[in-house]
């Protein structure tokens, strides 16, 4: 045991060695990433303190901020709030333990690989603590114990683990409600639901606003007992309004309960935080964690109101967004993925075949199986839909052969499930298909298996539904299919199931409208056109499904069928609370001077492009290296219209009488105090210290892409492709 613990100790503390590196933190690797400029004190986040020890009140407040950040999964920005509390006071343990807390925490409890990379540097974070622990009090002891026995490197069970030392604090400590929101969140899906909103019922008590609290009865009782959570949905946001997830989650509740108007608001106000934060804190949407995810789920849910264009807006704003070869990469980058699902469900879903088909109509990912069995699927149901049927069966063959190629070369011990969720696509296309050619029966039964197989998937919890990838319950293709065939009492039984499955959505509630009233039951009818009213109020003009009912003459009053009133989503009036949808920020003031001492800025380069490059100086080997590189580049720069100015500390007069700097296409420019570097966030606040940055502004002097770090950035053919969309787009 010895020897292994001995092992682990050098391991970690390699991590924490500092790097004389120019631009890398002295603290080491783990100080290298994350945020690298000061906080600022955000308001209405909920107030959550959790005393420490500390040097002084100035620390607490740091930490109280960054604690609160937690409750609410932001972690970046309650990282750089517990860095602070390090400026500050840099021997304190709980501030290395919440920095631990920014990594492990309740998404990473679960996963098995503890040696992955990517928790390296939280690795190193909790080794400082626990180095530190004999510092503080038994009750903060206790907190670190806690993730030290959790995140040990050979601990099996890790969410019972830290379950069982949450469950000490709260008995040892049982006026701790922070530690009993802790736990109340670890503890979900470890027993009972109710069991555990008892615990959360004892925190709101003593602070009825407890963001955490509310956040982990969101959780605790999503798809389980949904209505459930109802109340925390209600206060949530309000208990942490300036924080874009406090809207999310309630987003997630609403929209599977039949609320989607109040769904909508929910997940509007969330984006439109999270857009407002990234305009005034300068961050692209691809270092925000939260926003593609978010993005994704509001355009599912305005699909589900009738607004069509909204939500296809919403997905060309994520394949809009700037790429980014490691957060956002071409094939595998998660706003990428996230805006191509959104884009393929809302045409499927709103029959938009002709664009699905268009030559230049969609990016798809042809680069790897995955994306090419996702194309050939969308394709056979628009071909399908366009009466092209012996290409739709193509499309089916294609999309089965690589199916079997999938699961034929899925890598050991991760083994493709049979029957899967690729399964059910295929089934679903190969049904749709043999109607298409008019083989009723064979058709019929693909589908029904697919219903089965769908409904499966549903009752075990692992049909994908945050939000949905498919475009709807397979039960309502049925009732479609059933209704325009004559058979009006199966289309009614298909569309009942599928609105069991998705309540109140419009296109069930349509179907069932008119299959009533050709059924004659023009009562039922009226209702179901009513209700059909409410949901789809905002809907765009002219949706054949709306359309359709209106046809049927009846005096149908809008009706609102759901578990609690709910407002009319008005995308207008959440305008004060921020943009509805992503657009690049106005680049900070550039305040220079060239090696003359001429004054310059970006108004000088109005109508180019810009690469502006913050460097350390003519004495840092790898920024030299990094600036030759772009300048053998800089007759492709200039083919893009586009201009290279490199920034630095250095005076006008070191500047010119630099050989290491005669770059003859780049211009040098001096910041002489940091002031530029602060404005562009290419200046570590906590160490005082200049960063590499390399960032790309556009002719009208937005910010289209940027890099900032320890080391500068040098793939310029990432930086070529990347300039070369910002000249295609608007």
């Amino acid at each position: 045991m010895r020897p292994l613990l001995l092992a682990l100790f050098l391991l970690l503390s390699s991590l924490c060695l500092a790097d004389d590196t120019p631009g890398h933190s002295s603290h080491g690797s783990a100080f290298d990433s994350g945020m690298r400029t000061k906080p600022w004190v955000i308001k209405g986040i909920g107030d959550t303190p959790f005393p420490i020890t500390s040097k002084g009140p100035e620390v607490q407040k740091w930490f109280d901020q960054g604690n609160a950040l937690l409750h609410s999964f932001w972690f970046e920005e309650a990282e750089r709030s517990f860095r602070w509390c390090l400026k500050l006071d840099p021997e304190n343990p709980m501030a290395y333990w919440s920095l631990a807390r920014c990594g492990f925490n309740w998404f990473t409890v679960g996963v098995p690989n503890y040696d992955d990379k990517n928790f390296d540097r939280y690795k190193a974070f909790l080794s400082e603590a626990v180095r530190r622990k004999s510092k503080v009090s038994e009750r903060e002891r206790m907190y670190i114990e806690a993730w030290e026995k959790t995140y040990a490197p050979l601990e099996k069970n890790r969410a019972k683990t830290m379950c069982a030392a949450l469950q000490q604090i709260v008995i040892r400590f049982p006026d701790d409600i922070e530690a009993k929101s802790l736990l109340a969140l670890y503890n979900i899906g470890q027993g009972s639901a109710f069991a555990n909103e008892l615990l959360i019922q004892q925190v709101l008590a003593k602070n009825p606003m407890h963001p955490g609290a509310h956040h982990a009865s969101i959780h605790n009782w999503d798809g389980v007992s949904s209505d459930q959570a109802i109340r925390s949905c209600e206060l949530y946001g309000k208990s942490a309004p300036d924080i874009g997830h406090a809207m999310h989650m309630p987003g997630h509740i609403y929209s599977k309960i039949g609320m989607w108007h109040e769904a909508a608001i929910a997940m509007d106000s969330a984006t439109r935080t999270e857009l407002r934060y990234m305009n005034d804190r300068l961050a692209l949407p691809f270092e925000t964690w939260n926003y593609p995810h978010n993005r994704n789920y509001l355009c599912y849910i305005q699909e589900q109101l009738g607004m069509a264009q909204a939500s296809l807006q919403g997905s060309a704003d994520m394949l809009a967004a700037p790429r980014d070869p490691e957060y956002n990469p071409a094939e595998t980058g998660a706003i990428v993925g996230q805006g191509l699902e959104a884009r393929i469900r809302a045409l499927i879903k709103f029959e938009r075949w002709n664009q699905i088909l268009a030559p230049n109509g969609i990016e798809w990912n042809d680069k790897n199986d995955d994306g090419k069995l996702v194309r050939a699927f969308a394709e056979a149901l628009a071909l399908s839909g366009t009466g092209k049927n012996f290409e739709a069966r193509e499309r089916v063959t294609t999309l089965r052969s690589l199916l079997e190629k999938l699961k034929a070369t899925a890598p050991p011990g991760t083994p493709i499930p049979s029957p899967s969720p690729l399964d059910l696509m295929a089934d679903i296309a190969d049904g749709i298909v043999s109607l298409g050619e008019g083989s009723v029966l064979d058709g019929q039964r693909k589908l029904l298996n697919a219903a089965e197989m769908e409904q499966k998937f549903r009752d075990k919890g692992e049909y994908q539904n945050d939000p949905p990838g498919q475009a709807w319950p397979v039960m309502r293709i049925l009732g479609d299919h059933y209704r325009k065939s004559g058979d009006n009492k199966l289309a009614i039984s298909c569309y009942e199931q599928a609105l069991k499955n998705e309540p109140n959505d419009g296109f069930s509630l349509s179907g069932l409208a008119l299959a009533h009233f050709y059924n004659g039951n023009r009562e039922k009818a009226t209702v179901y056109a009513g209700r059909l009213s409410y949901v789809w109020s905002q809907a765009d003009p002219n949706l054949k499904w709306l359309e359709d009912v209106k046809k049927l003459g009846l005096d149908a009053k809008p009706i609102a069928q759901t578990p609690r009133p709910e407002r009319l989503y008005q995308p207008k009036t959440l305008d004060t609370i921020g943009p509805m949808n992503w657009q690049p920020f106005q680049a900070p003031s550039l305040q220079v001077v060239d090696r003359s001492g001429k004054k310059v800025s970006l108004q000088d380069y109005k109508g180019k492009n810009v690469i502006l490059v913050f460097f350390l100086g003519d004495a840092c080997v790898h920024c030299v290296g990094q600036l030759k590189s772009l300048n053998d580049k800089s007759a492709d720069f200039e083919e893009q219209n586009t201009v290279i100015l490199a920034v630095c500390s250095q005076t006008p007069a070191k500047l010119k009488a630099s050989k290491a700097l005669d770059q003859a296409s780049i211009k040098f420019l001096s910041d002489n105090a940091h002031e530029n570097a602060r404005r562009f966030s290419s200046y570590d606040d906590f160490e005082e210290i200049e960063l590499h940055s390399t960032i790309l502004i556009d002719k009208a002097g937005r910010v289209r892409w940027k890099r900032t770090g320890g080391d500068p950035f040098t793939n310029l053919d990432f930086l070529m492709g990347e300039l070369k969309r910002v000249n295609k787009s608007k």
